[in-house]
């Protein structure tokens, strides 16, 4: 008996979370965790693909194995979304419902949007992780950004008619547990100017755009962007927070093009999209980015993740932002003399 007290004692030193294995996901930590989590998903993949004009819920397994070794198999619902990866690539971004009686450690995540590569392959892997990697140097700046966690998720058919494949994705934090976060309410409307929500946010985030190089998106079609306002005065002008950086010139995808009208000829071809400021209110903004300068290249640097080059070409690509925020006469240029003024 006594011998037995002992394996057991050593088996939980060296497995001590055997005794705190969680009943069900904390989804706030899951979020604040950048280990990635190896991931497989079983579903009808053909039934996916050929729902991506009506998409609808169709069962799917998954098996979640976390870092601590702690692994969950459950039974939950997916769907395609996302209007041009449903029709140009060969997995569409899903929705992932975890809200099911099938799932109940993974129900507090609830519904999840994951982004997964275009296609498999290095390539569109490294494309995923340079725009995991837009959301980390969002979450730098602001507390109004999503939140993402990184998987190494494995897709199985059902069938069997495909083979089983394997690519980075990452899961986005849900919108209302970013409101929450920031004592807010998401609004859906979609009859904001720009210049109709809350202005501080709005010049950085028209300053974030501008850094990644990104200009797909916008207020008035509530295009790549949620709104969303304080929860004690719903009738104050909202804040815009901005998701979906797969066009912008940061990561630079080979299938990303400007929109037509743009006057640009590249995505890496930076535009700045908001309307002027004074530059009192630029510099405010400036600060921020001057002050998160050295932890945004730090973490680049060593997101071992990403190959040496690309992380290089990210940081250069980040220096010629910097270059041009500490110059007086560019950001008097770029910012105000010749910003849009409808």
């Amino acid at each position: 008996m006594k011998k037995l007290c002992c394996i057991i004692l050593s088996l939980i030193l060296q497995h001590p979370s055997v005794l705190c294995q969680p009943s069900t996901i904390d989804r706030q930590l899951f979020f604040l965790d950048d280990k990635p989590v190896e991931v497989t998903l079983t579903t009808d993949i053909r039934k996916l693909r050929n729902n991506k004009n009506k998409p609808s819920y169709q069962p799917a397994n998954i098996i979640m194995q976390f870092p601590d070794s702690l692994q969950i198999n459950e039974e939950i619902r997916v769907e395609s979304r996302g209007i041009y990866r449903k029709n140009n690539c060969d997995i569409a971004s899903l929705m992932l419902n975890f809200k099911n009686s099938s799932s109940p450690k993974l129900s507090p995540l609830k519904k999840l949007k994951l982004v997964g590569g275009c296609r498999s392959g290095s390539n569109y892997d490294e494309l995923l992780l340079k725009e995991y990697l837009v959301y980390k140097i969002h979450n730098f700046l602001s507390n109004m950004s999503f939140r993402v966690r990184l998987l190494h998720i494995t897709y199985r058919d059902t069938r069997e008619k495909m083979k089983p494949y394997t690519q980075y994705a990452f899961l986005m934090e849900d919108i209302n547990d970013l409101a929450a976060r920031n004592n807010c309410v998401e609004i859906k409307n979609n009859n904001f100017y720009t210049e109709a929500t809350n202005r501080d946010q709005m010049t950085f985030v028209n300053l974030f755009q501008y850094m990644i190089g990104n200009t797909d998106w916008s207020i008035l079609k509530c295009h790549n962007i949620k709104l969303m306002v304080p929860k004690n005065d719903t009738l104050a002008k909202p804040y815009a927070i901005p998701y979906d950086f797969d066009f912008c010139g940061l990561v630079n995808a080979d299938y990303a093009i400007p929109a037509e009208g743009l006057q640009i000829e590249s995505v890496q071809q930076r535009l700045y999209r908001g309307f002027p400021r004074d530059y009192r209110e630029l510099v405010a903004v400036i600060d921020v980015f001057l002050e998160k300068k050295e932890s945004i290249m730090y973490y680049i640097d060593h997101f071992e993740l990403c190959s040496k080059k690309c992380r290089k070409a990210m940081m250069a690509y980040l220096d010629e932002f910097y270059e041009t925020v500490i110059n007086k006469k560019k950001v008097q240029s770029i910012f105000i003399s010749n910003a849009r003024t409808q």
